[in-house]
């Protein structure tokens, strides 16, 4: 394809998903955990602090938030946790690689809770609105390919300046149709400054010509436009190509630490001992 500018900017809800922000992202934090408390083992927020590598104050608020169990008081009211709530903020700030923080808090503040049905349901949604993501980017990526496999004589580059009804014509549809595709967000014809009437340039009937194409293959108005707004921004298909991959890869590294906060969950909700292998999100 040629003729389209900008540098590639997907939008948010491209792809019926919320790509996670930089402060969500796996951070593989070197220090170990083989050296956590034992059973009997109480630990001050400081030492729960460094057993995962964040500061006293966070332990502080993950507590108040409710990501915590309740911790026990010294006679001078100073908090006391244990392997409990070493487990827990693991499970947490695994979770939340994979599903947000805000998803992750209301799972752990469920189990804290004492109800894992909730926490288990949002679990579940999770999974369920990740794989809704893959299979919309699977049908975005077979769109764009009838884009690319389109002869590029196909679309032709007709005279500046052709009315509605020329360009229905020329594409053998309805002028309702390409006012329906303009009210989606589709194509974006200009006006003449006399009339008032449609007017459309070479990248405007070529807009309309992709549109027409992709509807005959079925793909809904939405995904169109996903395509056709990716294509300006990037300037090519294969950048597009290039952004769908990036975003593939994005979805199986969340896939993987949803994996990895479930096992951490399930360790948890249990009770199930041992130490905790997993890698600590920064």
């Amino acid at each position: 394809m040629h003729g389209f500018k900008c540098v590639i900017e997907l939008p948010v809800d491209s792809f019926g998903a919320i790509i996670p922000s930089l402060q969500e992202r796996r951070v593989a934090n070197p220090q170990t955990l083989h050296n956590t408390a034992g059973a009997g083992e109480t630990l001050r927020p400081v030492d729960l602090a460094r057993l995962v590598g964040l500061s006293t104050q966070q332990i502080r608020n993950y507590a108040d938030a409710g990501v915590l169990p309740p911790a026990t008081r010294t006679e001078a009211g100073y908090r006391r946790f244990g392997p409990r709530h070493r487990e827990a903020l693991l499970a947490y700030r695994a979770l939340a690689a994979g599903h947000g923080w805000e998803r992750a808090g209301e799972i752990l503040r469920a189990v804290n809770g004492g109800d894992t049905a909730p926490a288990l349901a949002l679990v579940d949604a999770g999974h369920a609105a990740l794989h809704e993501q893959r299979l919309s980017l699977q049908a975005i990526g077979a769109a764009l390919e009838e884009v690319a496999a389109r002869d590029p004589g196909a679309f032709a580059t007709p005279r500046p300046g052709l009315r509605v009804g020329e360009v229905a014509a020329r594409l053998g549809v309805r002028t309702s149709a390409l006012r329906l595709w303009e009210a989606s967000g589709l194509i974006r014809p200009g006006r003449d400054r006399v009339t008032g009437y449609r007017t459309f340039g070479p990248d405007d009937v070529r807009d309309a010509q992709m549109v027409r194409m992709l509807r005959e293959a079925r793909h809904p108005l939405p995904r169109i436009r996903v395509i056709l707004d990716a294509l300006r921004r990037t300037g090519s298909t294969d950048a597009l190509r290039a952004a769908l991959a990036e975003r593939r890869a994005e979805l199986e590294r969340r896939a993987m630490a949803m994996l990895e906060g479930a096992a951490l969950l399930h360790r948890y909700v249990t009770g199930t001992p041992g130490e905790a292998r997993a890698r600590v999100r920064a």
